[in-house]
């Protein structure tokens, strides 16, 4: 039993990491971004190309992983979406143009490493560690880490930063925040750097401790995607609960009736929580972020 809680916990956690990542884009935004699929993806594909490309030691290699995302997202946002909201483009239009944004980046992927499973371990296979009476491996408990240091991070950023009050602000209303005297494109530049380095990142953690594949991203955003409609869109704390309660049902699901079942379960809960509870474990009704 201890060993499905600290598995759903955190696989949950990487959940809730993915979820923030969209968050922070879509507040600002009021689209699905589906290109995030794509730039999580990049994250280990970028560690990958470092190391066997170009010789970085590992350590900096792993830097890649947050930086090339968090760049890429921002030119998405420069090149592509910035345009489209000068020219008043319709969400459906942005929705339509991210989708296609994540099917090229999906195949310029699949062109430049092939479709087969690649990995970033190296070493020996190690024991794992006790932890609570359940074993996990070194990975799973660095990710479990850098996920709390990253929800406490982005937490603060969210409540004592301009760049946290100016995000909320467009959020809330981006005509008034204009007219307040916010750039409302930058603040949305900062959300695309921000939320495309830390899916970066989650892409990384997710590639250290299972491997990695071109089409990784999408299941990965879906899972982010529900975590966020469960836990409340408006809510970074909803955000965590949802994805570690996601992560924890999973387990269970899989441990009774086989991990075919876990995305199963992952769209139950979303079509019940929009059926029953709309506005997720903790979010709000109102137009207004509290992230």
């Amino acid at each position: 039993m201890s060993q499905i809680i600290l598995n759903g916990l955190i696989a949950g956690c990487l959940y809730a990491l993915i979820g923030i990542s969209g968050s922070v884009i879509y507040h600002p935004t009021r689209f699905l971004h589906f290109a995030h699929g794509g730039i999580l993806t990049c994250g280990p594909y970028t560690v990958f190309f470092l190391l066997h490309q170009l010789s970085f030691p590992f350590t900096a290699a792993l830097l890649g992983a947050v930086i090339i995302p968090a760049i890429l997202g921002g030119l998405l946002d420069i090149v592509i979406y910035r345009p489209l909201r000068r020219r008043g483009g319709h969400t459906l239009v942005m929705l339509l143009a991210s989708l296609g944004l994540y099917i090229l980046l999906q195949n310029a992927l699949s062109l430049g490493f092939g479709d087969d499973t690649k990995t970033l371990k190296s070493g020996d296979v190690v024991e794992g560690i006790v932890m609570l009476g359940a074993r996990v491996t070194p990975v799973q408990v660095w990710s479990l880490v850098i996920t709390v240091l990253v929800f406490i991070t982005i937490w603060i950023v969210m409540r004592t930063t301009y760049f946290g009050k100016a995000l909320r602000a467009v959020s809330s209303d981006r005509e008034l925040a204009r007219i307040r005297g916010i750039n409302t494109d930058a603040v949305i530049l900062q959300a695309f750097i921000l939320g495309s380095g830390l899916a970066g990142l989650a892409g990384l953690l997710i590639a250290l401790d299972v491997d990695m594949t071109p089409t990784m991203g999408l299941n990965a955003l879906m899972m982010g995607v529900v975590v966020m409609i469960i836990g409340g869109t408006n809510s970074l704390t909803g955000i965590v609960i949802g994805g570690i309660f996601l992560g924890i049902i999973q387990q269970f699901a899989g441990w009774k009736l086989g991990s075919q079942w876990n995305e199963v379960f992952a769209f139950l809960l979303l079509i019940l929580f929009i059926l029953i509870k709309p506005s997720g474990i903790i979010g709000i009704r109102s137009q207004k972020s509290t992230i």
